[in-house]
């Protein structure tokens, strides 16, 4: 499906060159040239040269500076896979850099060494948002081998996210290719098994300079990666959510259904307020009826309900297509649970089993309490929550290589 994609292009007239645009471009060739970029052709990009592995669990991090060799490293003491997380990303040896062409078409990707970017002050990303960011995964396997998890959809959500956006994007195939170099190029900084995972973050920005509200004129496609500790080695820790009233994550006819960079730094401050009054995280409402569930901060619900799982519809196009709610939806089907996609209300909540997240940092995380209004609801108690475990198991052992992957969802790089 992926392979019969057609490159979405802007009208040339969005992206005729100035001849301060030209000198732009110019200064930001000669740039990447100087700091020796591996140039890589996005049609035959081949298996990249391994980097050695720790066998330990203690971290070496390399330099970023452009002065320093690429053999130089510097010891972590008192480092450990296990205290890595979110709130402190740690770089690791390489970032991949592919910018657009004049016509909206991608080319010529490769890879520097991680470090700063330069961005024009009129770039669009700074001045009107236009960007959209991807997040995926890679463990690897006893075998020292590298498992990434359903990079395709992945491909495909970005660019289905540019086109709402008016962004250029990569096609599926060279996204899946640069996340494979990236990652084996990083791989000594894949956590051994068990130890947790690499988090591989693609963006997608308009970096060319304009201040009319127009789309950018260059666009570059990055990926970076940091290491992150099994966060989920305790097992379904539950979170507990309290309802929002007053601030809303997406509007009908808005851009809540792609990872728009924009749409996070809107819900910080409903987030902020959560985590300081002792919740974990929002979940929130629609902004019509203020009635109907749709996702937290960064993640989709489910409620269980007689072992009917529900989780709210996409059809509203308030509620982004997680990836992994699309694979905890396939994964129930196929164990005999009835699924449905629907507008679940807040009053629902109240009556159901169980309720769950999805997505790429939650993976399955189970709910032990939601707030609304005042009023407080705790699930499984005193019983087990059976329909999340069974689906968070199987979901981990597909991710992780320890079942064997009849779906197809999986990628094995050497």
């Amino acid at each position: 499906m992926a392979s019969s994609l057609a490159i979405f292009t802007l009208p040339r007239y969005l992206c005729s060159a100035t001849s301060n645009y030209n000198k732009f471009a110019f200064a930001l060739h000669v740039l990447m040239q100087q700091q020796q970029l591996l140039r890589l052709s996005p049609s035959s990009l081949g298996p990249a040269a391994l980097l050695a592995a720790s066998s330990t669990t203690s971290l070496r991090a390399v330099s970023p500076s452009h002065h320093a060799s690429y053999d130089q490293t510097s010891e972590l003491p008192d480092t450990t896979w296990d205290n890595l997380g979110f709130d402190k990303p740690m770089s690791a040896d390489y970032m991949f850099i592919m910018k657009s062409s004049e016509d909206g078409s991608f080319s010529d990707g490769g890879l520097q060494r991680f470090g700063k970017i330069e961005l024009n002050p009129a770039a669009c990303i700074l001045n009107y948002g236009q960007g959209i960011i991807e997040e995926l995964k890679a463990y690897k396997k006893p075998d020292n081998s590298i498992l990434l998890f359903r990079p395709e959809e992945h491909g495909l959500r970005m660019r289905v996210g540019a086109e709402r956006l008016l962004m250029p994007a990569p096609t599926v195939e060279q996204f899946v290719e640069a996340v494979k170099v990236t990652v084996l190029e990083n791989r000594r900084w894949v956590p051994p098994p068990n130890k947790g995972f690499l988090h591989i973050r693609p963006l997608l920005i308009g970096s060319g300079p304009v201040l009319s509200l127009t789309p950018a004129p260059e666009f570059i496609f990055l990926i970076f990666v940091t290491p992150m500790g099994d966060y989920s080695r305790g097992g379904l820790e539950p979170i507990n959510l309290v309802v929002e009233n007053e601030i809303h994550r997406a509007v009908r006819g808005g851009a809540g259904s792609v990872k728009a960079i924009g749409n996070y730094a809107a819900i910080l401050k409903a987030h902020v307020e959560a985590k300081a009054n002792g919740f974990s995280d929002v979940l929130f409402l629609d902004s019509v009826h203020q009635r109907y569930v749709e996702e937290t901060s960064t993640a989709n619900i489910f409620l269980v309900k007689d072992k009917i799982i529900s989780t709210p519809t996409l059809e509203e196009g308030t509620v982004l297509p997680g990836v992994t709610r699309k694979c905890v939806i396939e994964i129930a089907r196929s164990q005999g649970y009835q699924v449905e996609e629907r507008l679940v209300s807040v009053e629902e909540l109240f009556e159901a089993d169980e309720v769950f997240c999805t997505g790429n940092a939650v993976h399955l995380s189970r709910v032990g309490s939601i707030t609304y209004l005042g009023k407080r609801v705790s699930y499984c108690e005193s019983e087990p929550a059976v329909v999340s475990q069974q689906l968070h198991q199987e979901l981990s052992n597909i991710e992780t290589g320890h079942t064997e992957d009849k779906l197809g969802w999986t990628v094995t790089m050497k």
